[in-house]
């Protein structure tokens, strides 16, 4: 199994920033279908209500299920970030983009941004969901 992504950006749709248009995962790796994380803590409490900081512990727990399945953070390839305010999202953009790079570096699964209503616990203001591919047992 070929260890490496291979990234799919299409010349017609002009280089995506801060994300990928497409990722073809190594065959025979493992999925991970990680559900909706929001910035609880371990006891399951909002840790904050600036958006900059519950972005990143969103970010840190689907990070953690991924460990705890034995991968890392390039192992993802995808995530959906929701939002209640998509203005408090671009207001904290260079925060966002610098908790990214500083967890994820340079890997930039497909993404997409979606602005809602609301979140089932109210104090929340930005929910990650992620897909992720694993090697195989032994392989990294």
């Amino acid at each position: 199994m070929s260890r490496e992504f291979e990234v799919v950006n299409p010349v017609a749709l002009g280089a995506p920033r801060g994300y990928s248009n497409g990722i073809l995962a190594p065959e025979g790796g493992r999925f991970l279908s990680i559900a909706g994380q929001i910035a609880w803590n371990s006891q399951q409490q909002i840790v904050s209500d600036d958006f900059g900081a519950q972005f990143a512990q969103a970010l840190d727990n689907v990070i953690q299920v991924v460990r705890a399945a034995g991968g890392k953070p390039e192992h993802l390839i995808q995530l959906t970030i929701y939002v209640v305010d998509k203005r408090a999202y671009v207001a904290k953009l260079k925060e966002v983009g610098a908790t990214y790079r500083e967890r994820m570096g340079r890997h930039y699964p497909t993404m997409a941004l979606v602005e809602v209503a609301g979140l089932l616990e109210p104090r929340a203001a930005v929910e990650i969901q992620a897909l992720a591919v694993l090697p195989r047992t032994g392989e990294d």
